[in-house]
């Protein structure tokens, strides 16, 4: 049986990612390039399918974006504790 939440290499490339976006200034995006590797190229596709980026190759955070990244950023606080 699937685990629905599992960490698995998808979601670990989405969760460095997210983790690149400086939450300091939501006017500052990111552009991932191809050759940032083929892993990323596919993170930031399903980010946007997902809607928590603006553009398939990265862009701007959405406001469902911006939760995620905070929440991740308080899940890796507390896990570097």
């Amino acid at each position: 049986m699937p685990q629905h939440n599992a960490v698995n290499e998808e979601r670990i490339a989405e969760i460095k990612l997210l983790a690149l976006y400086n939450l300091a200034s939501m006017q500052e995006g990111l552009k991932v390039h191809h050759s940032a590797g083929e892993q990323m190229v596919a993170a930031a596709q399903r980010l946007h399918a997902k809607g928590l980026v603006t553009q398939a190759d990265g862009g701007y955070l959405t406001d469902l974006g911006v939760e995620a990244a905070e929440h991740l950023r308080a899940a890796l606080t507390i896990l570097e504790g």
